[in-house]
């Protein structure tokens, strides 16, 4: 592509990424809302994991967009999902709770009412908000649920990809479901604060398709001629360390899908990588119809991934695994109303999936409720240094023969995993200081023992505060999976 249409594709234009300060007298009367109620707009994006941007430091992917929101707001470098599946973690995100409190995965029953109820969309609802959803849903909050938290409720199914339209023409979800968040925008009251969760399907491979990462054609031709990189742990010797069940695993099972051949690997990657560019340049057309709405003054952009990923890293494709490639996502933020001596700033506070629930509240205003377990996120952003944790637990409970349960805990230094179905009990320890990479266990290291114990102790106490040895759940019937609903 030439510079200049490659320039254009990403939204590097003067009017999907600079937003003037000024609006028409029209325009300023829909920033003239109390300053206590702001305008907030959750983006959500599907399997990106939280290296994936090029503010994050990517040296290939271009992410003009989600550039600007982290220049102009805050990038919490770790960020972390409780659960790296994107059923459990989208409970999480509504509810402020961990997979073992909500107790909700694929194939079991929804959400319990009493956190649904406490979800931030139904309190802002409460509170005055118009609140609105459009994209990928993926989690069963209950039958009668999203009446109760959305004014506008628009689930988009995510398979597949390009869908015809009334015309005859195929037109691309990422682009579908922007087109739906800026008609949300543009029906707005002047007067009336909203909050606008856009949850896009992308990057998320279309998994009954041999092609799998399918990619708007605004992008096309972006990274034709890049060659990218093999990832770190590539080597067989990693893959070969690992205990059977992990190699057995689904994550095999879908490398060999996407990346057991270089050409293979060159290719899927490239279509990863054009999916998330994709969802970069809808991104500036967002903040485009927000100026144009003179909404950019008053409106909080945040934006972070379900879970993370793995793109051949150990021989593995997907998710579900607890290594750091799995566990980390993306974590931006823009509040307009900052200080400008606020902006560009990349706090270091371990924030989690749970803590999107009680952030959100906070920024409106709302009390948070008690049965929340994540923290406001909101004194990190205006610069305050409150006291925070300095751990977390995470977990992975979806019945599925492929993807083997565990349950561990990680602070700044250490990680602690176990899989608790095998027998014997697998357990993992990496010194995150000196083994950012986790590639070697220390759990049989006599010298490490007391690590050991205290990490295993750590593990039990958060588990049985969230809800305690897990235990087989029931499942539910075909009818009643929730709307929107993907591939694992």
């Amino acid at each position: 592509m030439r510079r200049r249409d490659f320039l254009k594709a990403l939204g590097l234009g003067v009017a999907s990424v600079t937003l003037p300060r000024s609006a028409s007298a029209s325009q300023q009367s829909a920033t003239d809302m109390p300053a206590d109620k702001p305008n907030i707009i959750f983006l959500f994006t599907d399997d990106q994991r939280w290296d994936m941007m090029s503010c994050a430091g990517h040296p290939i992917l271009k992410t003009p967009n989600m550039d600007r929101i982290a220049r102009e707001g805050v990038r919490f470098k770790n960020a972390f999902v409780t659960t790296s599946i994107c059923a459990a973690s989208r409970a999480s995100i509504f509810t402020g709770v961990v997979e073992r409190t909500h107790g909700y995965t694929f194939g079991t029953p929804p959400v319990p009412a009493k956190y649904t109820n406490n979800s931030y969309p139904v309190l802002l609802r409460a509170a005055g908000y118009r609140t609105g959803f459009v994209g990928k849903y993926g989690v069963n909050m209950g039958a009668r649920a999203p009446k109760k938290m959305f004014d506008v409720f628009q689930p988009l199914h995510p398979s597949p990809y390009f869908k015809k339209q009334q015309d005859g023409t195929l037109k691309h979800l990422t682009e579908i479901t922007g087109e739906k968040a800026i008609d949300f925008l543009r029906s707005c009251k002047v007067g009336q604060p909203f909050c606008l969760s856009v949850s896009f399907n992308a990057p998320h491979a279309e998994d009954n398709d041999p092609r799998q990462y399918i990619w708007p054609k605004s992008v096309d031709g972006l990274y034709r001629d890049v060659t990218i990189p093999q990832p770190k742990l590539a080597n067989p010797e990693f893959f070969d360390a690992l205990p059977e069940f992990i190699k057995k695993s689904l994550n095999r099972v879908r490398w060999h899908w996407r990346f057991d051949t270089p050409e293979k690997y060159q290719r899927m990657v490239k279509g990863y990588y054009r999916m998330i560019s994709g969802v970069d340049v809808v991104i500036g057309h967002l903040l485009k119809a927000l100026n144009q709405r003179g909404m950019e003054r008053n409106t909080i952009i945040i934006l972070m991934g379900d879970n993370g990923y793995f793109l051949g890293e150990r021989g593995f494709a997907g998710k579900w695994l607890p290594y750091e490639d799995s566990l980390r996502v993306p974590l931006i933020a823009c509040d307009p109303r900052s200080s400008k001596t606020l902006r560009g700033r990349e706090p270091t506070q371990m924030a989690l999936n749970i803590d999107i629930a009680p952030t959100i509240l906070e920024l409106a205003g709302v009390s948070i409720p008690p049965i929340m377990q994540g923290d406001s996120l909101v004194p990190i952003f205006q610069g305050k240094r409150p006291e925070w944790r300095k751990d977390f637990f995470f977990e992975h409970l979806f019945e599925h023969p492929q993807i083997p349960k565990c349950e561990g805990v990680r602070n700044a230094n250490w990680k602690y995993i176990r899989y608790f179905e095998q027998h014997p009990i697998h357990e993992e320890l990496y010194d995150l200081k000196r083994d950012r990479l986790e590639t070697r266990n220390l759990v049989a290291v006599p010298q490490y023992k007391d690590a050991l114990s205290e990490l295993r102790s750590r593990c039990d106490e958060l588990r049985d505060r969230y809800g305690g040895v897990y235990k087989r759940r029931a499942k539910v019937t075909k009818r009643a999976r929730p709307a929107g609903k993907s591939s694992q």
